[in-house]
């Protein structure tokens, strides 16, 4: 077996379903094992969370269920796969070889079209009158009234049938794609280059209508690939065109080669059909184990399937298992509330569940529902971004080494935990992103998709290109019509099956650039990204996932991590662009972070304005001051730079405090503040960040070497450097309380205002002398004095509105760790005549290190107040 990263995978920590047993399935095979049986040796012992949010009540919604005849798999336990599917011609006038698509790069292996495609989903994929019904009536039960049952059904019509409803929709078709050049017109000198890129997406887009049905059909993959339940069997299908023979083997046939050989059609796609037992139960018990052992040019070869949707690394076990998973209908998750609005601007938590409990361990799903969620609907965010969620063996990888991309981490939980965190996420009105990797797959062999056929070049490039050096990763041949069904499927799949509301896909500079962004410097100019280093087939990828991404959920949300800047990154594809609602404003982060090793007296404002705002126009980008990245071991999160060692002995607010931590609790502040104020249209915060969290990240981990000769100890497989501790910011005798707090009330001046997607903003001082930045964003004034000593009084600053201004937001508030030397009750009025190119000022008290926003306080609110006055009085009176 083949590891390209040392260190032990660590214990699964799932949640337990309650089960009713299973059939013997005694009939057909002996010794059936479910590693979910817990009478079993092989049950697992490790973290048994029951969940308290009474998922176990709900009826299902999942389509392959035992009763259901999945839409497009035929049920005739009998047929072949030549019976069942009616294959494209491949003579040279209808293959796609013959089409205008790159033909050099493009390799059709199976173009399956299903006989039952055209035909209305079974009524169990949306939930039966009967299962509403049951519904309401246990709301009932349990004490609920009429209303609430109604609403009940009302969220139902508009949860459970929208997979129904998504099929429906259709994907809009190509536009001309030349909307980019008014955009920008200097990209009318790259023409030639944009006009092949958009031409290629456009083929694609007629391939794909003309072989799959069109996208909406193609990305449905999942329903026609690996396991899929019918009312008759199973069915498995397998893309390994690199194999000479196939068998399904697991505990349901005492893992025997030879009892279950599969059958290969012409374009690599191996297939056997596994009737139900004679008692009606299903010939795979849920929670069995299962593999595919294939003959190939490397040997024979064991793997988990490709598209398996759950893997669990069982105890004394290093490689990972593929996991039959098809739970009993009662414990299968339903969802109960709608998706929330696509906010206007996104305030992202970035989170890691696993690392998000304050005790040393691998936290679960269920708790970060029951504990993280409401913590940061408190916090004022509007969007939860989950990494580390798509299968990885290797745990301190962050995620990013990938070997089962269909199937959920199951170091946190069972999948239907995950739909329970995802919905309850939903019910506080908090959008689900996932951090989604498709850039590139881990390196692993037995448990993931490295040499699944036994070749190189199956999903990847073969050679030197489908090889990461630096990142000891595989990189994805998106020129591939297998590859694309997989991916495209994949994105899909989280998004309808479990209700994710969009994606941060990593790495995609990696994907875009040949050279993947090593060792290159962007300095914008426009041939760095318009010629031979361009990946075409990879922006063509991206192009396609976000026109079916936005095609089939119009409130989902893309956002990109690209540091190269590509021009078009956020423009929509049917304007010629690559389709992106955001992009990861990375630079900011590495900025702050190159400051931070200065002294304050060698920071310029006019640099950290310009790296703020330096962003595309009309292209919306996503700040943060720091992510994930800043907090690793190796790096230092922005409070450990500010105030280092002092944080162990001097945060407590009954010990004096020390200039190094008033320092930093001031710029802490005003560093996120700026950030939030003029970075862009998003905003983005590491858990636990909010707060300063004092010490770095650090997985449990072994001795790694590293492709450079570098070694990295281990830290014996510690968790103590794992883990978030949540209880120093809500510890009121701690400065950190201070720190969140700010945080909070960021949130929610935003939430008020909405500056941040303001169309009025006007920076109008840059005071390299006074150290001064001050800028405006709708109704609001910000004022940042960097000075490390002086403060300034009857500061005059330029406003365009006239009339009263009051403070909306101050980072010297007591509240906030501050010294409380700026009065809230002051009033300031504006003064005619031109300041700072503004028609108009204000005059104000600027101390030292302080952020200040002031909000014009419009007649409405002047009325508010008035009326609270007078009954303060009267109060006061009686």
């Amino acid at each position: 077996m083949v590891y390209t990263l040392s260190g032990v995978r660590f214990p699964t920590v799932p949640s337990v379903y309650k089960s009713n047993g299973f059939s013997s399935n005694g009939d057909r095979r002996n010794a059936n094992i479910s590693v979910f049986l817990k009478k079993h040796s092989l049950s697992r012992k490790i973290l048994a969370e029951k969940s308290s949010y009474n998922s176990e009540s709900r009826p299902s919604t999942i389509a392959a269920s035992g009763k259901v005849l999945v839409p497009g798999i035929q049920s005739d336990s009998s047929s072949s796969s030549t019976d069942q599917f009616e294959f494209a011609e491949t003579s040279p006038e209808n293959s796609p070889a013959s089409t205008d698509v790159d033909s050099s790069t493009m390799e059709h292996a199976s173009q399956i079209k299903t006989e039952n495609d055209d035909v209305e989903p079974s009524s169990d994929l949306t939930g039966s009158v009967e299962e509403l019904d049951f519904a309401s009536s246990l709301q009932l039960q349990e004490g609920g009234k009429l209303e609430e049952s109604k609403t009940l059904n009302t969220s139902e019509e508009t949860i459970i049938d929208e997979s129904d409803r998504i099929r429906e929709r259709g994907i809009p078709p190509p536009g001309l794609g030349q909307k980019i050049y008014e955009i920008d017109p200097l990209l009318t000198n790259y023409r030639q280059h944009l006009d092949y890129r958009y031409s290629q997406y456009k083929k694609l887009r007629e391939a794909i209508d003309k072989y799959e049905g069109g996208l909406e059909a193609f990305s449905r993959g999942y329903e026609r690939m690996g396991f899929t339940r019918s009312a008759t069997g199973i069915t498995y299908r397998e893309w390994a065109p690199g194999a000479q023979s196939a068998a399904l083997i697991g505990d349901f046939n005492n893992w025997d080669a030879n009892a279950d050989f599969m059958t290969r059609n012409e374009f690599g796609v191996w297939e056997i059909f596994l009737p139900n037992n004679v008692d009606g139960s299903p010939a795979i018990p849920h929670g069995s184990r299962v593999k595919i052992r294939m003959d190939t040019p490397s040997g024979v070869k064991d793997s988990i399937p490709a598209w398996i949707n759950y893997s669990l690394q069982l105890p004394d076990e290093i490689p990972y298992n593929g996991i039959y998973y098809d739970p009993p209908e009662e414990e299968r998750y339903i969802f109960q509330h709608p998706r929330p609005k696509k906010p206007k601007s996104v305030r992202i938590y970035e989170s890691h569940i696993g690392m998000s409990s304050p005790e040393p361990k691998i936290n679960s799903y269920v708790n970060f529902r029951d504990e993280v969620l409401p913590r940061i609907k408190k916090l004022g965010y509007n969007a939860v971004q989950i990494m580390a969620i798509q299968e990885h063996s290797y745990y301190a990888s962050f995620g990013y080494h990938v070997t089962n991309f269909f199937a959920p981490s199951s170091r946190f939980g069972t999948p239907d935990d995950l739909k329970s965190l995802i919905d309850k996420a939903h019910e506080l009105g908090i959008v689900v992103l996932m951090d989604i990797v498709h850039s590139h797959a881990s390196n692993n062999t037995l448990d993931g998709l490295n040499m699944f056929d036994g070749t190189d070049s199956c999903y990847f490039h073969s050679g030197a290109r489908g090889y990461h050096w630096m990142w000891d990763f595989r990189l994805f041949n998106y020129g591939n019509w297998e590859v694309l069904r997989y991916l495209l499927s994949n994105a899909r799949w989280w998004l309808d099956e479990f209700k994710f509301d969009g994606f941060r896909f990593d790495g995609v500079t990696s994907m875009m650039c040949t050279h993947h962004g090593l060792s290159v410097g962007f300095t914008g100019n426009y041939e760095e990204y318009f010629g031979l280093a361009t990946d075409v087939d990879a922006v063509v990828y991206l192009m396609l996932v976000n026109d079916l991404i936005h095609g089939l959920f119009p409130d989902a949300i893309t956002i990109g991590e690209d540091v190269s800047g590509m021009p078009t990154f956020c423009v929509p594809v049917q304007d010629g662009g690559v389709g992106f609602d955001y992009r990861l404003h990375m630079a900011i982060a590495d900025k702050w972070i190159e400051l931070l090793k200065k002294r304050d007296e060698d920071w310029r404002v006019g640099d950290i304005v310009h790296t703020l705002t330096n962003r595309r126009w009309s292209e919306k980008c996503v700040s943060y001051a720091e992510s994930h990245d800043q907090a690793l071991v190796g790096d230092k999160t922005i409070a450990f730079w500010l105030m280092d060692k002092d944080m162990y002995d001097f945060m407590a607010l009954d010990r004096p405090s020390t200039s190094l931590i008033d320092r930093g609790i001031a710029l802490h502040k005003m560093i996120r503040l700026v950030t939030m104020g003029l970075g862009g249209e998003g905003y983005l915060n590491f858990m636990g960040n909010e707060f300063g969290h004092p010490e770095w990240i650090d997985f449990p981990r072994a001795e790694q070497h590293l492709s450079d000769g570098s070694v990295i100890p281990r830290n014996q497989f510690s968790y103590d450097k794992c883990r978030r501790r949540f209880d120093l910011g809500d510890a009121e005798y701690l400065r950190y309380r201070g720190l969140q707090e700010f945080d909070r009330a960021m949130q929610y001046l935003e939430d008020k205002y909405e500056f941040m997607t303001s169309e009025h903003q006007f920076i109008s001082r840059k005071d390299e002398g006074d150290r001064m930045i001050v800028f405006e964003k709708g109704n609001l004034v910000f004022v940042f004095n960097f000075h490390w000593t002086k403060g300034y009084s009857d500061y005059r600053i330029g406003c365009l509105k006239p009339g009263k201004y009051k403070v909306a937001l101050d980072s010297d508030d007591p509240l906030f760790g501050g010294f409380g030397r700026i009065d809230h009750n002051a009033e300031y009025f504006t003064f005619e005549g031109w300041y700072d190119d503004r028609p108009r000022s204000i005059m104000v008290y600027a101390p030292s290190r302080t952020a200040v926003v002031y909000a014009l306080v419009d007649k409405e609110e002047e009325e508010e107040e008035e009326v609270a006055v007078v009954e303060e009085v009267v109060v006061e009176e009686e």
